[in-house]
């Protein structure tokens, strides 16, 4: 499993995290698309922000792979604002490359990218 040195661990001063510390020996857990309703809470919308702000100035547009970035916040932007590279696609892998859809993300997250 790759780690993204110099990536934020987690959204400071929340319990938010980025990124996980160890690999599991079974693989990854598996990345599924999220729906985010308008009614969530503003911390959980803060670190949607945090996160994909942390991604864009971190890899910008180019691919990047899964590494030890967490899944459940990845899975929050993810087939939206973060898609697959690879076809086919692995759900369960740390190895999986994934970029920035960044014509989404600019409407998603337009205090990012302004």
């Amino acid at each position: 499993m790759e780690k993204h040195r110099g990536f934020p661990g987690r959204l400071p001063g929340t319990d938010y995290q980025f990124v996980i510390r160890r690999g599991l020996k079974a693989g990854a857990t598996k990345l599924v698309e999220r729906e985010r309703y308008a009614d969530r809470r503003p911390p959980d919308k803060r670190a949607d922000v945090g996160f994909m702000e942390a991604l864009w100035l971190h890899f910008g547009e180019e691919p990047f792979v899964r590494g030890n970035l967490d899944a459940g916040r990845l899975s929050w932007l993810f087939g939206r604002e973060v898609v697959a590279v690879e076809d086919p696609f692995d759900p369960e892998s740390y190895d999986a490359l994934l970029r920035i859809d960044v014509a989404r993300a600019r409407i998603s997250f337009p205090e990012i990218f302004a």
